[in-house]
Parts: structure tokens; C-alpha cells; sequence
């Protein structure tokens, strides 16, 4: 499904995709190859890669919300 979607938009609209998984990831979660190798040449072909680092935002919101509770 994924490598149909990215085939339907590549070279005509933008996409945006978010994942947790690193790119480097992608073949063995994929599972076969050949798939992984067009979905990848696909997307990150001309891309604007941005990669976070640091904490958590869930985790930092959430200690803030339980410090902001006790006082």
C-alpha cells in the first residue's frame, strides 16, 4: 500500500511523512528488498530530512504538568 501511495504522488504532489523509525530501519521493518529499496528511493530522493533529537516533548510536558500539580 505505501509504495502505491508514494508511486500515485512521486513527481506530481509533496509528501509528508513522520515516523519513530530510523530511516536505516526501513528495509528490515518492510521486509522485502525490492520494495523497501523503491519506497526509499522515492522519498528521500530531493528530500528535506529533518531528524529530532533530545528528550521527549510528551515526557518534559508531563513532568512540568505534575510539578506545576504538587505546587
Amino acid at each position: 500500500m505505501l509504495l502505491n501511495l508514494i508511486e500515485d504522488r512521486h513527481g506530481r504532489r509533496s509528501t509528508l511523512i513522520t515516523s519513530q523509525l530510523p530511516v536505516e530501519h526501513w528495509h528490515e521493518y518492510i521486509g522485502e528488498a525490492t520494495i523497501a529499496d523503491a519506497v526509499l528511493d522515492r522519498l528521500l530522493h530531493g528530500a528535506h530530512r529533518i531528524n529530532l533529537t533530545g528528550e521527549s516533548m510528551r515526557k518534559t510536558t508531563s513532568e512540568l504538568t505534575e510539578r506545576d500539580r504538587s505546587m
